[in-house]
């Protein structure tokens, strides 16, 4: 399925350029209370399992700029993903990011849409640009990922020839994200009090990437065993060393 602009639409004239620092960047309110865990769990699994390196940027409701027919243009995702940028000075805060000038272009963008209509689906090719005519015609994003949590709906898109094509979830109902080399699916569970309907990432072989703290429950269950193992062993040394005992021979000597 193809979402289509408007066939008449002139092509948008974009340029990269740095935001100045008197910009005011939009400050607007999450609009759903699960989009925050959300964005952090997603990251928070990659990073567990050692998949986000120094260069990578991976933000959330931070925004990404691009000038639109000399006019900046500022939109905050959800979530998203750039596999490498320029790095920032020691003392700087990187505020927002402008693709080609700062680094590479994003590579994902995730939309969780809101109880209201929020244009994670529009088209709107004038003032203001919708979401999805902004990553498609304007940052040309090759991956553009919608989560309605409500329902809970996933759809993934990919950019191709210019537009962005709806793609089939695979037998588990997850969907191959190729700039992460990873798949991404809905998993119903409890994180930090939480039961929620989570988007989660799976590899290649369809093992679940953990949170940091499923990681370290498994490490105390892990320790827990070795544990139990280690007082097994004990009582049986002990159990063995009485009945030497009783056979008159010091268990000290052997």
């Amino acid at each position: 399925m193809l979402l289509q602009t408007h066939p008449t639409q002139k092509e948008p004239i974009v340029t990269w350029e740095a935001l100045p620092a008197d910009f005011i960047l939009p400050d607007d309110p999450v609009e759903n209370i699960q989009q925050p865990p959300l964005a952090a769990a997603l990251t928070d699994a990659l990073g567990a399992t050692g998949r986000i390196q120094p260069q990578m940027l991976i933000g959330s409701n931070f925004g990404l700029v691009a000038t639109v027919n000399k006019k900046i243009i500022v939109k905050a995702p959800d979530w998203f993903y750039v596999p490498q940028v320029q790095p920032v000075a020691a003392n700087v805060v990187r505020r927002s990011y402008t693709p080609n000038l700062e680094g590479a272009p994003v590579a994902v963008v995730m939309e969780f849409l809101s109880d209201t209509e929020g244009g994670e689906l529009s088209v709107r090719s004038t003032l203001p640009y919708g979401k999805l005519y902004f990553y498609e015609q304007v940052l040309k994003v090759p991956t553009y990922v919608t989560y309605d949590p409500y329902e809970p709906s996933l759809e993934v898109r990919h950019l191709q020839n210019g537009q962005y094509t709806l793609q089939p979830a695979d037998s588990n109902g997850r969907f191959w994200i190729p700039e992460l080399e990873i798949f991404l699916g809905i998993w119903q569970g409890e994180r930090l009090c939480q039961t929620i309907n989570w988007l989660r990432w799976w590899d290649q072989e369809g093992n679940l990437l953990l949170w940091s703290n499923e990681q370290a429950e498994q490490e105390r269950q892990r320790a827990e065993q070795e544990r139990q193992r280690a007082e097994q062993e004990r009582q049986r040394a002990e159990l063995l060393a009485a009945k030497l005992r009783e056979l008159g021979v010091d268990p000290e000597l052997l």
